[in-house]
C-alpha cells in the first residue's frame, strides 16, 4: 500500500470518528462549542499527519525495528550545526502555538495546566515517533520548542481574549 493510501485511511478513519463520537454531543451543547472544538480536532488530525502519520497501516510493524532513544541534550543539533535545526526549532514552535490558543478555548485552562497539556501532548508525540516509523527519533529539543509554543499560544489567547468574548456573544 503507498503512502498516500495509508494517510488517506487515517484520515477516514478520523473523519468517522468525528462524526460518530464528536459531532452530535458538541453540536448538543452549542454552536461555540462545536465550532471551537472541531477547529481543536481539525488541528490535532493535522498535527498527526505532519508527525505520526501513517498509523494505522504502521501498527502491524511497530516492533519489527529498533526504538531509538530519545535525544537527551536540548538544542544538540543547534549547538553543532548539524541538518536544518534552527528551521526544526521554529516548526516545532509554531506547530504548537495553535494548542495553546485553543485549549483553554475549549475548556478553561490556567497557564500552568495549559503548558502541563502541551508538554504531555509533545511528550505523546516524542515516544510515539519512533515506534511507528522506524526512521524517526525523539528529541527533547522538540519537547521544549513544542511546549514554548503551546506558552505562546497561551499569551495569545490572553491577548485576544476581550475580542472572543465579543465574538462568543454573538453565538
Amino acid at each position: 500500500m503507498n503512502r498516500i493510501l495509508k494517510i488517506a485511511l487515517d484520515f477516514i478513519l478520523l473523519i468517522v470518528a468525528y462524526f460518530r463520537f464528536c459531532y452530535k454531543p458538541w453540536r448538543a451543547n452549542g454552536r461555540k462549542t462545536l465550532v471551537v472544538n472541531t477547529l481543536m480536532y481539525v488541528y490535532l488530525s493535522l498535527v498527526l499527519f505532519v508527525t505520526l502519520m501513517p498509523v494505522v497501516a504502521s501498527l502491524p510493524g511497530i516492533f519489527n525495528h529498533p526504538y531509538k532513544p530519545m535525544q537527551m541534550i536540548p538544542f544538540d543539533d543547534l549547538i553543532h550545526k548539524r541538518g536544518d535545526a534552527l528551521r526544526q526549532i521554529l516548526l516545532n514552535t509554531v506547530m504548537t502555538i495553535p494548542f495553546g490558543f485553543l485549549l483553554p478555548l475549549v475548556k478553561k485552562q490556567s497557564i500552568f495546566t495549559c503548558i502541563l497539556w502541551t508538554f504531555l501532548f509533545s511528550l505523546a508525540i516524542e515516544l510515539l515517533q519512533p515506534l511507528l516509523n522506524g526512521l524517526r527519533s525523539a528529541d527533547v529539543t522538540d519537547l521544549i520548542t513544542n511546549t514554548a509554543g503551546g506558552i505562546i499560544g497561551y499569551a495569545g489567547y490572553l491577548l485576544l481574549k476581550p475580542y472572543y468574548l465579543k465574538i462568543e456573544k454573538k453565538f
